[in-house]
């Protein structure tokens, strides 16, 4: 998801850029390139590892013109495969059943929950708000009703990655959109 200025300058200079990239080769997109693949190499070292196939599936894209870059995880299948980097980025606040129990669990003799079928309730509102009751599982496992998800912490990969590269990729991307200006106003087709 790329971010954009709102400032009326930052478009007309885009503009200016990708007039120039049509009509001679502007050198932003190799700049644009290593700077991608820095930040990339940095977020494959900073991600938490298990396996090591998220680390592999982030990539890098940048436009004909040079003027987006994209990095991380692309594409829709990737995207599924990995949803749970926003986990690990962010961290989890976790989730406590209790609040589903029956209050006379522990005066029945234990782990009680409420495990009437919610979905057939019609024209109804209970103290769950016609929650259905599923089985929390991930096919090998059963975690109860309701089950207690501790909270994990948050490990941060993709915005230290950014902020570490980002005085780097700052000068080398002015630098290279003053060379290409510089070009066009002499007219310089060829690089």
């Amino acid at each position: 998801m790329a971010r954009r200025s709102r400032m009326s300058g930052d478009f007309k200079l885009r503009r200016t850029l990708r007039n120039i990239h049509q009509t001679m080769d502007n050198e932003l997109v190799p700049v644009m390139q290593e700077s991608a693949d820095q930040i990339l190499a940095t977020m494959r070292q900073l991600v938490p590892r298990d396996t090591g196939a998220a680390a592999g599936a982030l990539k890098t894209f940048v436009s004909k013109s040079g003027l987006d870059a994209q990095i991380g995880i692309r594409g829709k299948r990737d995207m599924r495969r990995f949803f749970y980097l926003r986990f690990l980025e962010y961290g989890t606040k976790g989730y406590n059943g209790a609040l589903y129990r029956r209050a006379d669990a522990n005066a029945v003799g234990g782990e009680h929950t409420n495990n009437r079928d919610k979905s057939q309730l019609k024209r109804r509102r209970n103290a769950l708000n016609e929650r259905p009751t599923k089985n929390k599982s991930d096919g090998g496992h059963f975690y109860g009703n309701y089950p207690d998800i501790p909270a994990r912490p948050a490990h941060p990969w993709l915005r230290p990655a950014m902020a570490v590269n980002r005085e780097f990729v700052l000068a080398n991307i002015r630098a290279a959109v003053a060379r290409t200006l510089s070009k066009a106003s002499k007219g310089i087709t060829d690089g």
